[in-house]
C-alpha cells in the first residue's frame, strides 16, 4: 500500500487540495496534465520550486485540484500546499523551505472597495467649482 499525504495551500482567492503519493514525477491538475494546464513556463517553474529544492522532483505523483483567482495564484497555492505536503512527509525539511520563504502563506489579498470611491483607493476627481 502506497502512502499518501494530503494538503491545502492558498495565495489571494485561490485554493489548491493535494495528493501527493509515492511515484515516478507525475503531476496532475483539476484532470488534465501539469503542461496542459499552465500555459506558461514560469508557472510550472513556480509551484515546482519546493520539489526542486528538496530533490524530490521524480519522488512523488502530485494530484491537485485547484479553484478561484488567475494562473499565478494558482501557482503560488499548488506550491503553498506541494510545501506543506513535504513537511508532513518529511518534518527535517523545514529548514530548508522556510529559508527558501516556501513555509509562510503569502496573506496578501485584494483590498474591498470602499464607498463613495471608485476603487479601493482611489479618489473620484476633485473639482472646486
Amino acid at each position: 500500500m502506497s502512502e499518501k499525504w494530503l494538503s491545502t495551500g492558498k495565495r489571494k482567492s485561490s485554493i489548491a487540495r493535494i495528493r501527493m503519493t509515492n511515484g515516478s514525477g507525475n503531476i496532475t491538475v483539476n484532470g488534465r496534465d501539469l503542461s496542459l494546464y499552465f500555459t506558461r513556463d514560469t508557472s510550472i517553474l513556480i509551484l515546482k520550486q519546493p520539489l526542486v529544492l528538496t530533490q524530490t522532483e521524480t519522488s512523488f505523483d502530485i494530484t491537485v485540484n485547484v479553484k478561484g483567482g488567475g494562473l499565478t495564484g494558482q501557482a503560488n497555492a499548488i506550491k503553498h500546499a506541494i510545501t506543506k505536503a513535504l513537511l508532513s512527509y518529511n518534518p527535517e525539511l523545514r529548514g530548508t523551505l522556510k529559508a527558501a520563504g516556501f513555509v509562510t502563506r503569502d496573506a496578501r489579498i485584494k483590498e474591498r472597495k470602499k464607498p463613495g470611491q471608485p476603487k479601493a483607493r482611489k479618489k473620484f476627481q476633485f473639482s472646486k467649482r
